[in-house]
């Protein structure tokens, strides 16, 4: 089976829509049934938005009806029924003619549904150039009007294992980007002891005017 997209939000939509149980969540978003049932107590994951993986073509609702029906049974990530862009190991991805009207639309969903993603990202997925895309983002781009966001996987702009590798990499840089941040704000934040005399730091108490350190005889 290929890899969910944004397994936790998946996750988080399947326990809210669905009577499929922990493990049928679990296994589908390669995820630890025990993860799944901190996340249905509200323990993990607080706060986040599901993902729809029947919007976004990963499963069907009759797969859904399926599996919920059936305890035992394993959800199948819905096949993308359309050709598939040929792997390139270098230079910008090759779009089929055919397929090219259609890449304004999957911008739009990348953009709407994965704001992490960087520009460059963006065009080695579908295939584009960054003024396209940051003409579909400023609402600037000439056909503005007839765009509407379609998930590029469905679209044939991109496999899912690419755009799964793209979000998975721009969201730990993100995490890293977020950690030295963090760090750099406990440096600055740290307080410090100032002496209402002359404005100097102190060190210790003995630094105070007035303080000195005793030690028993």
């Amino acid at each position: 089976m290929g890899q969910v997209l944004m397994p936790k939000a998946t996750a988080v939509w399947l326990i809210e829509h669905t009577a499929l149980t922990f493990d049928q969540v679990a296994a589908f978003c390669s995820l630890h049934p025990l993860e799944v049932k901190s996340i249905a107590d509200g323990d993990v994951a607080i706060g986040m938005a599901g993902f729809d993986p029947i919007s976004n073509g990963q499963l069907t609702k009759e797969e859904i009806d399926r599996c919920s029906e059936d305890p035992t049974a394993k959800l199948e990530l819905a096949e993308v029924k359309v050709p598939r862009p040929s792997p390139r190991t270098s230079g910008p991805r090759y779009t089929p003619v055919a397929r090219r009207q259609d890449r304004p639309d999957g911008i739009s969903w990348l953009l709407r549904n994965f704001p992490e993603l960087s520009d460059g990202q963006i065009a080695r997925l579908v295939g584009t150039t960054k003024p396209t895309i940051n003409g579909i983002r400023d609402r600037s781009h000439w056909n503005m009007a007839n765009i509407k966001p379609r998930d590029p996987v469905a679209l044939g702009l991109c496999s899912r294992e690419d755009l799964s590798a793209a979000i998975e990499k721009s969201r730990r840089a993100v995490e890293r980007a977020e950690k030295r941040a963090a760090k750099q704000k406990a440096k600055t934040d740290k307080p410090a002891m100032i002496d209402d005399v002359d404005g100097k730091p102190i060190q210790s108490e003995t630094d105070i005017p007035g303080v000195t350190n005793h030690t028993d005889p």
